[in-house]
């Protein structure tokens, strides 16, 4: 099947006239009707009827127009974006965010590479840290905004951006909440809501209480939904300091700062950077990321 038998074929559907068809798509009426005669015997099946001057779709040429329609538009969609990326008018970036890496920290960066790169397309896509450094190496996404990573490849470059602690996540009706600080006891006895895909409750867990299990409430993997339980009620968050957060929600900081972590830049190490790639990248490392950082 031709591009031009479909694109001769839903004129001569919109015209149904094979001479008004001919002219919409600037051939000679002879070649049209061929084109759609191919079309014909490729299908196994007559798509028009031709009586003298009454033209018109048989049940296959209507059953099978919408298809054609969809094939069409999508064909001159992808010649479109070829042309566009061709002519430097979009330049793709796709970004890897783990789970509790907001999508309010690359804002800004995405911001200024734009004023760098125009036609900028970002996309954003969130999975768990080792996912995100395999679709890295599969040249799935351009780069990728973590916290830790375990046994990281060597083919991966990786730059620390800032550090930040965790804080407790609450309502301001909570039981909790009119404590100055948090320490590890407060956290055994009231029930914490966890975010699916992340390792910070495991990892205190493992740090200040093996013996003694924390309660865990509700789980989700969206952090707005989580809040919305938080702030409802059922429970704490730990989350990262420059989480955004509901204005009915509450931070306090945990004694000691139990957890902390360093937030990191990964690409690709050796492998050419896009313009719009190496622009994020440098923005990135040069960005001052201390006005980030919430105080809780």
């Amino acid at each position: 099947m031709e591009l031009h038998q479909v694109r001769y074929f839903l004129a001569v559907a919109s015209t149904l006239n094979f001479t008004r068809a001919a002219e919409r798509c600037n051939v000679a009426q002879p070649a049209l009707t061929k084109g759609v005669q191919k079309l014909e015997q490729e299908l196994g099946g007559q798509l028009i009827y031709r009586e003298r001057r009454l033209t018109q779709l048989t049940d296959l040429g209507k059953a099978i127009l919408p298809m054609l329609e969809r094939t069409l538009a999508s064909a001159e969609a992808v010649r479109r974006r070829a042309q566009e990326f061709q002519r430097k008018e979009v330049a793709p970036l796709k970004i890897g965010l783990a789970p509790s890496i907001s999508a309010s920290l690359v804002l800004d960066p995405i911001a200024e590479t734009a004023k760098f790169v125009p036609g900028l397309h970002v996309e954003l896509r969130e999975e768990a840290a080792e996912k995100l450094v395999d679709l890295l190496l599969k040249g799935e996404i351009s780069a990728a905004m973590v916290g830790e990573v375990q046994d990281m490849p060597a083919r991966i470059d990786d730059w620390s951006l800032f550090e930040e602690r965790y804080v407790a996540v609450l309502a301001p009706t909570h039981e909790l909440a009119n404590h100055s600080s948090l320490g590890i006891d407060d956290l055994r006895e009231t029930i914490l809501l966890e975010r699916s895909g992340c390792d910070i409750t495991p990892k205190i867990q493992r740090s200040y209480s093996p013996e003694e299990p924390f309660h865990l409430g509700h789980s989700g993997s969206n952090d707005l939904h989580l809040q919305h339980l938080a702030a409802a009620g059922f429970g704490v968050i730990i989350a990262p300091e420059h989480m955004p957060r509901l204005a009915t929600l509450k931070t306090i900081p945990l004694e000691g700062d139990l957890v902390s972590r360093e937030v990191r830049l990964l690409a690709v190490q050796g492998r050419r950077y896009s313009p719009a790639l190496d622009a994020f990248v440098k923005v990135a490392r040069l960005r001052d990321w201390s006005a980030v950082v919430r105080t809780a």
